[in-house]
């Protein structure tokens, strides 16, 4: 895998996600491993010249300054068992924060490709442990992959970030970040660690953006589905605002608004940075979506396309948020571009 020509020790993770790999099936002792996001010097947009001055700490710039560490893939309680894969809940190590999710693990021999999925927003009050993308993590572990389902930092059994939310949820990158390094340093002999994939839908959507600038070779191809725009100021716009949520006063007291400090605001988007994209990137989303505005992924996919990147849109007309009719056909688009870039 690519990353391997950038920097992959087998040893550490990063700051909210903690995987083990010792847990009930008597797995063996993890190891670690660590990733430089960037090589020294500030990330600048479109291949501008770098420079060693400093970022602001809330920024995609400061994810790509920093080592980033997932470690101790940790399997626990066993969920399911079906005839295709057996459910365990899991944990992993991120930054000095744990991270609980669920791992699909297909029967048979391995090693299997691994794909970290990200799910979409749903409230960290209500969420429980494996909530998002259901559909997904059956079909994909049923396909032969194994699937790793974050939780993120603030849901179900992980650390608390008491500053993510205010810091535009940017702990949720390292947190796919670190279900990477973690799946490839985990030792266990089902994990093929140098074939794994992202897959995000919604809000993940918008985190898959971030980590494949943030941390380009890390994975070797992504699947953002139904994403959330990528600029932050048009989802608290479009979500937050409207509904007169607190958070929006507080983003706004400390980092600014778009027009007070326009810097910050082109820091922590991704299509700032869109030369950084390394990998094939396939964008699905419905013409009806009325959640997330189409024309989101037009604007991001022209602008990957335009720093010349592998990036294609499919527009499904007539679909929603979540697909409908056409989610079958659709994941077998996702499969068939997984199977190219990960098989």
């Amino acid at each position: 895998m690519r990353l391997r020509g950038i920097a992959c020790a087998a040893a550490g993770l990063l700051l909210a996600v903690t995987l083990g790999c010792t847990g009930g099936d008597g797995s063996a002792a993890p190891s670690t491993g660590t990733v430089t996001a960037s090589t020294p010097g500030d990330p600048s947009p479109r291949g501008a010249t770098p420079s060693p001055g400093p970022v602001d700490p809330v920024s995609l710039p400061a994810l790509m300054r920093r080592e980033h560490t997932g470690s101790g893939l940790r399997l626990g309680e066993v969920l399911d068992r079906t005839s295709a894969y057996t459910r365990y809940a899991v944990t992993y190590e991120v930054n000095g924060l744990t991270v609980s999710g669920i791992m699909n693990i297909p029967r048979g021999e391995g090693p299997f490709p691994a794909l970290v999925l990200a799910h979409g927003y749903i409230d960290p009050d209500t969420y429980f442990s494996g909530q998002g993308m259901p559909r997904e993590q059956d079909r994909l572990a049923r396909g032969g992959y194994v699937v790793l389902h974050t939780d993120y930092r603030n849901h179900a059994r992980s650390d608390d970030d008491p500053d993510n939310d205010v810091n535009l949820r940017l702990g949720y990158t390292e947190d796919v970040i670190g279900a990477a390094l973690a799946l490839r340093g985990s030792g266990r002999p089902e994990i093929d660690g140098d074939r794994i994939g992202l897959f995000g839908r919604s809000m993940g959507g918008g985190v898959v953006y971030n980590a494949l600038v943030v941390a380009p070779g890390l994975f070797d191809a992504a699947v953002a589905y139904a994403p959330v725009s990528a600029r932050p100021q048009e989802n608290i716009d479009h979500f937050q605002r409207p509904d007169g949520d607190p958070l929006v006063a507080r983003i706004e007291e400390r980092h600014g608004t778009p027009e007070e400090n326009p810097a910050f605001w082109r820091g922590v988007s991704p299509l700032t940075y869109a030369d950084r994209l390394t990998e094939p990137l396939l964008i699905q989303h419905g013409t009806a979506d009325d959640t997330c505005p189409a024309a989101w992924s037009r604007e991001a996919a022209r602008v990957f396309r335009e720093a010349g990147k592998d990036v294609e849109l499919r527009t499904v007309a007539g679909e929603g948020h979540t697909f409908g009719a056409r989610w079958a056909a659709e994941m077998d688009v996702t499969e068939a571009f997984f199977a190219r870039h990960l098989r």
